[in-house]
């Protein structure tokens, strides 16, 4: 075996073993809590240290923080415009998430789902403006300088790496979807297995 696929196979197992690090965590956060009540995929005492401030750009090309979303619930999604597989499948099931809330006649100005780049250097404003409406009309994308995404992927405990120095590049990258409350704080997360009628419900519970 050639001394670059060598690497290039060590460095995806060692990003898989991450996410599932991540994932385990994730999943004992929502069972482990020491002063509070763990129900669900919730914990009502917000101590996970999962979310924090952010400061970014959107697909629309105007200046965006996390205060702007102050008194409504973001649902977060981060990933990148060029993923071949991965990041379409959870936009999509992101919309029907809230499609599903939205036929059910829940409030849909209390929910804000965001898409985060994890590759600005290529998911600029304008190439988000061709993208994330593909997926929904609510869907707001956000990218920024490198220093930008470190920062708010650090502070949602996101995994990600470039996979290789070729021009058309993928990226490896964790794949969650938070949902946040409306002071910016944890309340849950959704993995893959989760579907959307099962995010769906979950969410109008933490909602009622």
């Amino acid at each position: 075996m050639g001394r670059f696929k060598f690497q290039i196979i060590m460095g995806s197992l060692l990003g898989l073993a991450f996410i599932a690090i991540m994932v385990l965590f994730l999943e004992v956060s929502k069972r482990d809590s020491s002063d509070g009540i763990v129900s669900g995929q919730v914990i009502t005492t917000g101590q996970a240290t999962i979310g924090g401030p952010f400061d970014l750009i959107s697909h629309y090309g105007a200046s965006v923080t996390d205060a702007d979303f102050r008194g409504r619930h973001m649902l977060i999604f981060f990933g990148y415009s060029f993923c071949p597989d991965v990041c379409p499948l959870e936009l999509q099931r992101m919309a029907l998430v809230l499609d599903i809330l939205d036929e059910a006649r829940f409030d849909m100005e209390r929910i804000q789902p965001l898409f985060i780049s994890i590759d600005p250097e290529r998911d600029s404003p304008e190439i988000l403006s061709k993208y994330v409406p593909l997926f929904h009309p609510l869907l707001i994308g956000l990218t920024g300088s490198g220093e930008q995404i470190v920062e708010v992927a650090t502070n949602y405990k996101v995994y990600y790496r470039r996979a290789s120095d070729d021009l058309d590049y993928l990226m490896d990258h964790s794949s969650i979807v938070y949902f946040m409350g409306t002071e910016g704080e944890y309340l849950a997360h959704f993995t893959s297995f989760d579907s959307p009628e099962d995010m769906a419900r979950r969410i109008q519970t933490l909602l009622e």
